[in-house]
Formats: C-alpha cells, sequence, structure tokens
C-alpha cells in the first residue's frame, strides 16, 4: 500500500504562513504535521481563520515536540528542505511516505533536528540570494515529491 507524502512544519512562527501551508497540503492531498511549540499562542479561532475553510479537510497532525514526532514517524524518511544543505531538490529521488520538513521562518530547525533528518534538500538560488518564503518553497518541492511519485 502506497504511503502518504506529508509536509512537516517546525515551530512555525506566523499564523499565515501556517494557513498557508494547511491549505498547500489540502490542495494537494498531503497530510500535514505541526510541531510545537509555535511562535504564537495555538487559537483554534485563529488558525481556523488563518486556514479559511479548507482547514475543514485538513489531514493535521500536531506534535508536542520533534521527539513525538520523530518517533511518531519512526519508519518514515525525513526530508529536511533547508540552505544548509548542498543536494538539490532536483537531482533527489524522492519516495512514497516521504516528509518534507520545513523549519520555523525566523530560525530554521536547530542542529539536533538537521542531524535527525534522512535527508536534505535545498532550492538553489540565484545571484546569492538567501532563501524564499517558507510555503513558496515547500510548494516547490512538494510539487516535484508528487510529480515523482504519482
Amino acid at each position: 500500500m502506497k504511503k502518504q507524502l506529508r509536509i512537516a512544519f517546525y515551530q512555525p512562527d506566523i499564523p499565515q504562513n501556517l494557513g498557508a501551508m494547511m491549505r498547500l497540503a489540502v490542495c494537494l492531498d498531503v497530510g500535514i504535521d505541526v510541531i510545537m511549540p509555535c511562535g504564537f499562542p495555538w487559537d483554534d479561532k485563529k488558525i481556523r481563520r488563518a486556514g479559511m475553510d479548507y482547514i475543514d479537510h485538513c489531514q493535521l497532525q500536531k506534535h508536542d515536540n520533534w521527539e513525538n514526532f520523530k518517533s511518531h514517524y519512526a519508519d518514515r524518511r525525513i526530508v529536511l528542505m533547508t540552505t544548509k544543505a548542498e543536494g538539490s531538490f532536483y537531482d533527489f529521488a524522492f519516495e512514497d511516505g516521504d516528509i518534507l520538513l520545513a523549519g520555523s521562518e525566523s530560525s530554521g530547525v536547530p542542529e539536533h533536528v538537521h542531524n535527525d533528518c534522512t535527508e536534505r534538500l535545498t532550492i538553489k538560488m540565484a545571484h546569492n540570494q538567501r532563501s524564499l518564503n517558507v510555503v513558496n518553497a515547500t510548494s516547490m518541492i512538494i510539487g516535484e515529491a508528487i510529480r515523482q511519485t504519482k
């Protein structure tokens, strides 16, 4: 049986980005995990507003911390999307069940999380630019993962 691709968001800082990430997951029919704590109070009413009517269709799983998330998906590859990697997502072979991990907007992920991930991928930036918005970057990479695993 084919395992579903998932997006994981590590301690997001901006509720609007979480809402956009949830909409992305719903529209592409992938699950989404949020690794707590968030950089904002988790308020169901505000999250519902940020996620609009998409939240009713969201396959959302919250985890109290990194360790809980990691143990929940011990049998899956966790693929970190980071600016601190050499390998381009264009050259990566995605597999059914991969979980694409996005770090918080302000600080990415700590070193121990970086080291715990199975793989690390980046989007090569033109003209030495730093990064894209986390949702834009995730949409590019999950799109390629879906293309390869469909």
